[in-house]
């Protein structure tokens, strides 16, 4: 091993101990403040007066706002740093999702959603762009998916700790339960906020907590990436918009993530559901518990699978496999007559979708650089996001016309095989030699890139 490389992973290893644990911190805050809605749901309908069609516009409005500001704040993350802007976006969510505690109506619901949504704008695609500003490609995946970690755990830690506020916290303050959630709930993002202004640094050659050799040997190999990528690579945010590339993985990540939040605003109903089909009651922490399982096992199994595709350096199935899979187990479960049954099917289906996130989170930077990285992964973020209102409106729309949430578990299917099969014909690229990995994909087989 050369000294380079050696002061290199050196400076990884200070990246993932430093970075990678407070990101994923904060995201599990993020996610679990956008979906905790789903378990308000189980009491808040009742007293709010919303049928399963009003909760899904509640739930998906959110992404009204949130899509309309993406491509603007990660533009302004990247003109004003990741420390600022990621404190910025933290304190003004925070003080938001604590304002769901005070909603008299279901039109005040909304209206704090899309505010919810305005406020959260551009978190999640500025984290994935910075950490491009410190990951290389060869190590990228394993990391973002130790990061990306955060979503299934937030769910599974998320699900029994907000079932049990509601249920034993009811009164307290003289509120309902599910209102002491959101307050309480709200809270970390605002502290977090005030922590990450003082603790993130925005580049690794302004970082005091690496020596001066490993920031020189990461800068190099960063460096000699974007230059490999240069040709391929979009550098302009306007053409960043345009390009067919981006927009392309724009419906993959539409299709993975629609796939998520049916199962993270529905999993809930999903359960409470199985007292009418299999006759079981549950309580509302029982169901708490019952809707963490697959949650638990998506997250053990984002991160195994991320390390294999990043030791095996094929990144195409790693995508495609999971997602195709995750497709054909969440309808299927539909027709077994045991709960228990229903349930590890749901689970393989969670596996699916969190196993498919880190590795989508590879293509993007193969094709974007500079402003065109802000711009583009914030459009393809936009894109896929755009199922954050789609997935639960449907859902609860179909709930509401045909009395079960079969055909909006069908059309989860649906849309999730689509993207697995879009995925599965993106086409192997240029190898990385980094680290003598094989397999670095960049999508789609034409290297240059064409707008449009």
């Amino acid at each position: 091993m050369t000294e380079a490389e050696s002061l290199r992973r050196s400076a990884l290893r200070k990246i993932a101990r430093r970075l990678i644990p407070f990101l994923g911190l904060v995201y599990f805050v993020n996610y679990l403040d956008r979906t905790n809605i789903g378990f308000a749901k189980l009491t808040m309908s009742e007293d709010l007066g919303l049928t399963e069609t009003m909760f899904g516009l509640a739930s998906g409005l959110f992404f009204i706002g949130y899509l309309l500001f993406e491509v603007p704040s990660n533009l302004a993350l990247h003109r004003f740093g990741a420390r600022r802007w990621i404190a910025r976006i933290m304190v003004t969510w925070g003080l938001c999702a604590m304002l769901l505690a005070f909603v008299q109506s279901a039109g005040q619901l909304y209206a704090v959603r899309v505010l919810l949504g305005v406020a959260e704008a551009g978190f999640f695609p500025g984290i994935m762009l910075y950490l491009t500003w410190w990951l290389p490609r060869a190590e990228r995946v394993r990391l973002i998916g130790a990061f990306l970690v955060a979503i299934p755990l937030s769910s599974a830690l998320g699900a029994p700790l907000s079932t049990a506020i509601i249920t034993y916290l009811d009164g307290f303050l003289g509120l309902e339960g599910w209102r002491v959630m959101f307050l309480l709930e709200g809270v970390p993002a605002v502290l977090l906020g005030v922590v990450c202004w003082f603790y993130l640094t925005d580049r690794p050659e302004d970082a005091a907590w690496l020596t001066p050799g490993e920031r020189g040997a990461l800068a190099a190999a960063l460096e000699a990436e974007r230059a490999e990528l240069a040709p391929a690579a979009e550098g302009s945010a306007r053409r960043a918009l345009l390009n067919g590339k981006v927009l392309a993985l724009g419906g993959i990540y539409f299709g993975v993530v629609y796939g998520l939040y049916a199962l993270s605003f529905f999993g809930p109903t999903l359960v409470e559901g199985f007292s009418e089909r299999f006759d079981t009651e549950f309580s509302l922490v029982q169901t708490g518990a019952v809707v963490a399982v697959p949650f638990v096992a998506g997250a053990i199994a984002m991160v195994a699978w991320s390390r294999h595709s990043d030791r095996t350096g094929e990144r195409r199935w790693h995508l495609a496999g999971p997602v195709i899979v995750g497709s054909l187990t969440i309808p299927a479960a539909l027709y077994l007559d045991s709960p228990y049954a229903v349930m590890i099917l749901v689970t393989v289906t969670a596996m699916g979708i969190f196993c498919a996130l880190p590795v989508f989170w590879h293509f993007p930077p193969t094709v974007l650089t500079s402003a065109g990285a802000a711009a583009g992964i914030a459009l393809i973020n936009t894109l896929g996001n755009a199922s954050g209102f789609l997935a639960p409106y449907v859902t609860g729309w179909a709930r509401d016309a045909t009395g079960d949430i079969d055909t909006g578990l069908w059309i989860v299917g649906i849309v999730m095989v689509t993207a697995g099969v879009g995925a599965a014909v993106l086409r192997e690229g240029p190898r990385a030699t980094n680290g003598g990995r094989r397999g670095e994909a960049a999508p789609f087989a034409d290297s240059t890139a064409q707008g449009g």
